[in-house]
């Protein structure tokens, strides 16, 4: 089992912020046993922002020895552009259908952790117990599901987003899409030598020990044949009372929004707004819900949790200003919008690949 952690004490968040080693991320980033940074939940969930750590890291290293770590959380930000630019085109195939598509549920032996790839069921079980899937198994995971077994990405990848403390919906659909061709110009395929090597397993007898020209054109597996439609949901806590302070102003937390130095110096109403209309078309798990809970109360002080529509929210008297960060899902909020901050923030717009949108970047580097 995996012993991977997301403690959500602002110290234990910012010691690891502190054991961030570039070099050995950029030389090691695709083992599970490498060292990555295990930041992802703090960045999706808005605890830590992606300028601020950026700035960080270059602090103390040379862009040349960071340029690695950088890149890659360049891609969060690229897949957050792609979402503020084509909006609800992102749940669907993006740049093109996905080929070879035979159903559009999620496979049975992927949600039950039996595809019978060892290290690929392992990480599932480890998904479900800690919220955690390192990149590369989730790389394995999309090509299971998508070109092996031949499923639509969007079920699957609903699967896994549901299980996901670092849950992020541009950068699970938009990662679903890259495995699966329909935003990128090949699908990705992994053969079992190439999970060996970077899971440690060391299985030898599989469907996926073949080579890569036949596995190009490999029959469904059997084990991969039976899938269901993918039917969780959430259940939201009871709503607490928003108003602590009268006459003051209200500041509008979501589950990815939980900065805690956004205005924080300032007296005010603070509340974390959970929508149920969001949650049914995005649900999560109680244990991602838990976490982004305990993530709030412990990141905002007399932070409140409401559960219910932003108009409901807001209809209630007391407040005078209402703040709230521009993102996506927060197209119908009311109010003050404020920018959220980004690494590369005179970079906007659509750009069709991620490299095309790093080499702009990089001019800012």
């Amino acid at each position: 089992m995996s012993t991977v952690v997301f403690p959500t004490d602002p110290e234990e968040i910012q010691a690891r912020i502190n054991a961030i080693d570039p070099q050995a991320y950029a030389r090691t980033r695709n083992f599970l046993t490498g060292a990555v940074t295990r930041l992802s939940p703090y960045l999706s969930r808005g605890v830590i922002n992606l300028a601020d750590l950026k700035d960080r890291i270059l602090s103390d290293y040379p862009f040349r020895k960071a340029e690695k770590l950088i890149q890659e959380l360049a891609w969060r930000e690229y897949y957050q552009r792609v979402w503020q630019a084509r909006g609800t085109a992102i749940f669907s195939d993006l740049k093109q259908l996905q080929s070879d598509v035979a159903h559009q549920q999620v496979p049975i032996a992927l949600s039950e952790a039996a595809t019978q790839i060892e290290a690929i069921d392992q990480a599932i079980n480890d998904l479900y117990t800690t919220g955690y899937m390192h990149n590369h198994c989730r790389m394995y995971c999309a090509m299971l599901a998508c070109n092996i077994a031949h499923a639509h990405w969007s079920a699957p990848a609903s699967w896994m987003y549901y299980h996901l403390l670092d849950g992020d919906l541009a950068s699970n659909s938009l990662s679903w899409q890259w495995v699966a061709g329909s935003f990128s110009s090949k699908k990705y395929i992994a053969n079992q030598d190439n999970i060996n090597t970077y899971t440690g397993s060391k299985q030898v007898y599989s469907y996926l020990a073949v080579d890569y020209v036949r596995l190009q054109h490999l029959p469904t597996p059997d084990v991969l044949k039976s899938s269901a439609p993918f039917l969780l949901k959430t259940i939201l806590p009871p709503s607490e009372d928003p108003l602590v302070v009268e006459n003051a102003p209200l500041f509008v937390y979501n589950s990815y929004q939980i900065d805690p130095q956004w205005h924080a110096q300032e007296k005010g109403n603070r509340v974390l707004l959970l929508e149920r209309d969001h949650f049914e078309r995005f649900p999560v798990s109680s244990l991602v819900l838990n976490f982004i809970i305990e993530l709030a109360r412990k990141q905002v002080p007399d932070i409140r949790i409401f559960c219910g529509s932003f108009d409901e929210l807001t209809s209630r008297k007391g407040f005078t200003d209402i703040y709230y960060k521009e993102h996506p899902l927060s197209t119908h909020y009311r109010g003050r919008k404020e920018e959220r901050s980004w690494m590369f923030p005179e970079i906007s717009g659509y750009y069709p690949s991620f490299f095309s949108y790093w080499k702009k970047c990089e001019r800012y580097l």
